[in-house]
């Protein structure tokens, strides 16, 4: 009897609290989500909510952030001589200024950016890069493998460090954990002299616990502060190590760019970052003007965000560019989940007559996701948004997009919810005719292998798979 008095108070109890508590700093969908998985199962929801409601970082990797944002802003002084006073639009100004506000770097010219289709170019430039390294070699990877596609890569890396090169290597803990031969690559860094960390480690026995779907999604590797990549790609081979994608001869398609001049100073800046929060050690000295700080015309600057941050940098800049697009919008995102900020800038850009373009897989590779996806396509269809399917199996996993004939982006950030609150991204906006020109070269490789999804026959697939989309739609929200 007392028993059962005492569950009833305490469901009633956990309901009250949690109308108060949970919509607190949330989007409005989120919160219902979250208090309708409560009101439904009181005590699972509880338990849920406890693991995965808080997607900020922990108050001291939070207050590091903004420690070393205010030590970033005193100490890139050498970036003085070499930052911008770009002479494009006002709009493409007042975006650099919001990112310089939320991000701490600067928007820097004299740059040169090649960008890199594609796993065996990628590899190899980057292996190339590393086997000319004399003074350091800083690598990120949301995940990282040995195999026959990164084994070159890997043995550059090793080869390096004992020839004397500083070598640091970070990769996301459960990011990396997931994919096959985890252990065999934990043995072979042992072996060596490489520097590395585990990022977001998930270890509740030596005392580090977070909520568990928080990551760092970011690519970076940085060459002695003169050369540096990023994009999309992981260090793995294009099947990811599964005997399932390989047989249904699925790939992944990347896109990664390697950049020359003070832009690869402020990439180094999001690498002693991460590398502080995992090991309090302090890279400072490294972060230095390259020996040739004017190798090129593109005006650039990286824009880091995530969960250490108070604010959402990229779903920003991403909202802000694309309301002053005037002419054209290109957009390729393996994972296109928006927000209701993101849905309506892109659908009101198309509404007031801008071209907008989006190109997705055919098939995606994870089935929520894809679902959740999928319920966006009528809204995008009807409002004028045209939509490239990528040819299955391939997984178009590559993140970027250009605006007009002035800006062009690419990273590690999606546009998904993830992305913009719970994982760790950086992309580098680039500004210019020429990046741009060069991004539509690739985005036209794109649609000349994709077929365009139309809207009669969108709106006639069956109601099973309309279903299957608005429910997965729902789990898109809980953040």
């Amino acid at each position: 009897m007392w028993v059962v008095v005492l569950l009833g108070v305490a469901d009633l109890v956990i309901r009250v609290l949690a109308v108060g508590i949970i919509p607190g700093n949330r989007r409005p969908t989120t919160a219902m989500a979250w208090l309708l998985g409560i009101f439904f199962v009181p005590f699972v929801g509880i338990v849920l909510f406890l693991l995965f409601g808080n997607f900020r970082l922990s108050s001291r990797r939070r207050e590091q952030q903004q420690q070393v944002n205010e030590r970033v802003r005193a100490g890139i002084s050498s970036l003085a001589d070499v930052e911008s006073h770009y002479p494009g639009p006002e709009w493409v100004t007042s975006a650099a200024e919001l990112n310089r506000r939320l991000g701490s770097l600067p928007m820097v010219d004299g740059n040169s950016v090649d960008l890199i289709p594609g796993y065996p170019d990628s590899i190899l430039a980057m292996t190339e890069a590393v086997r000319k390294a004399k003074k350091f070699v800083n690598a990120e990877f949301y995940i990282m493998s040995t195999d026959h596609i990164t084994d070159d890569l890997l043995t550059a890396l090793e080869e390096a460090a004992e020839r004397g090169v500083e070598v640091r290597v970070l990769f996301d803990h459960i990011g990396t954990l997931r994919v096959q031969g985890y252990r065999k690559l934990l043995k072979r860094l042992r072996a060596g002299k490489i520097q590395w960390k585990r990022m977001l480690p998930l270890m509740p026995i030596h005392g580090q616990w977070r909520r568990p779907d928080l990551r760092n999604h970011r690519k970076i590797m940085v060459v002695d502060g003169e050369i540096a990549f990023t994009g999309s790609q992981n260090l793995i081979e294009p099947s990811y190590n599964n005997p399932r994608h390989r047989k249904a001869g699925r790939e992944w398609v990347e896109l990664m760019a390697c950049l020359r001049g003070p832009i690869v100073t402020t990439l180094n800046v999001v690498f002693a970052t991460d590398w502080l929060s995992e090991t309090d050690e302090s890279l400072e000295h490294q972060l230095q003007l390259p020996a040739n700080p004017h190798p090129g015309n593109v005006t650039a600057q990286v824009v880091p965000s995530g969960p250490g941050f108070i604010t959402e940098n990229n779903l920003r800049l991403f909202n802000t560019l694309i309301y002053s697009a005037q002419h054209r919008i290109s957009i390729c995102s393996p994972y296109f989940v928006p927000d209701d900020s993101l849905l309506y800038a892109i659908t009101t850009a198309a509404q007031r007559g801008v071209d907008v373009e989006l190109f997705v897989s055919e098939k995606g590779d994870q089935f929520l996701v894809h679902h959740a996806q999928q319920s966006y396509y009528e809204a995008l269809l009807e409002a004028g948004v045209r939509i490239y399917l990528y040819k299955a199996p391939f997984v178009l996993h590559a993140k970027h997009f250009t605006i007009d004939d002035e800006v062009a982006v690419l990273g590690s950030s999606n546009m998904d919810m993830r992305s913009f609150s719970l994982n760790l991204e950086v992309s580098v906006m680039l500004l210019g005719e020429d990046i741009v020109t060069k991004m539509r070269a690739v985005e036209d490789t794109y649609r000349d292998i994709s077929h365009e999804l139309k809207l009669p026959v969108w709106r006639n697939r069956p109601f099973a798979a309309r279903y299957v989309d608005n429910v997965a739609r729902l789990t898109a929200t809980v953040q």
